[in-house]
């Protein structure tokens, strides 16, 4: 069976560029397809603006990347839909809305590290969703 999922850009950096150890599984999951990241152009067009930040920036240099490969990695690992119409449960965050919408939309798991996100587990498993800061198989 094939998870769903829907990564927040905290999370998404901790895979793309970061090579976080704890995203490892993750990218496993991911190659082997044994999970589909769903993902948005906006979620695109976030990560990008982000990778440009001045804390973010000099790091993703550091890796050797450039937003360019950064962005073709994201293109290679995930399946790029619809954004979703907004969700019952509402985010603190505006910015974190579009992902809680989709995971909903999609019945999917929500991975961020965000706790405004990580506080609507409840609302989100009513609506057939559900929210994780970890990739747990």
């Amino acid at each position: 069976m094939t998870t769903k999922l829907v990564i927040d850009t905290n999370v998404a950096l901790d895979l793309l560029v970061f090579a976080d150890p704890t995203t490892e599984a993750l990218r496993e999951a991911l190659l082997a397809e044994k999970a589909i990241w769903l993902a948005s152009t906006g979620m695109r067009d976030e990560l990008a603006r982000v990778l440009d930040y001045p804390k973010v920036a000099p790091r993703v240099a550091a890796r050797g990347l450039d937003v360019e490969a950064v962005l073709a990695e994201f293109d290679r690992l995930t399946c790029i839909v619809a954004p979703a119409p907004t969700a019952p449960c509402r985010c603190a965050d505006a910015d974190d809305q579009p992902f809680i919408d989709l995971a909903v939309q999609h019945g999917a798991l929500l991975l961020s590290k965000d706790a405004a996100v990580l506080s609507l587990r409840r609302p989100m498993q009513s609506l057939g969703a559900k929210t994780s800061s970890t990739w747990t198989g």
